[in-house]
């Protein structure tokens, strides 16, 4: 049961916020489309139902929410990036990875993404 690995996928999170750094997108919000994988060992508690060995993705989610549409970010690298450590403060993940997508940004393409993944050592955990 050890080796059982939890994934939690968190799919196309609509946010709006202050992103780039030409004027126009400093003076107005932009969508974001967020997409996120958290990996942690599935525990006896979480595969029996019992809530003390989940990993709370509402919490996580929340933790996103306010950071995005409370922040102002000039490069969409430091919003993935600071998206990611919110992924990972959690002490059992043991990877994350996010992507956030800027739809629009470019005229002739649906969105611009960014992907950023950790792998956390087991001294880190």
């Amino acid at each position: 049961m050890s080796d059982t690995n939890a994934i939690i996928n968190i799919k196309n999170l609509r946010l709006r916020t202050f992103i780039g750094f030409n004027p126009e997108e400093q003076e107005k919000q932009q969508d974001v489309v967020i997409n996120v994988e958290i990996h942690y060992p599935a525990s006896h508690l979480c595969l029996t139902d019992h809530v003390e060995g989940a990993l709370n993705y509402k919490t996580v989610t929340k933790s996103i929410i306010a950071l995005v549409e409370g922040g102002r970010f000039k490069l969409l690298e430091k919003l993935v990036s600071d998206v990611l450590d919110i992924c990972c403060e959690h002490s059992s993940v043991t990877y994350a990875k996010v992507t956030i997508d800027k739809p629009h940004a470019l005229r002739f393409a649906d969105s611009v993404s960014l992907t950023l993944a950790k792998r956390k050592d087991a001294q880190e955990a």
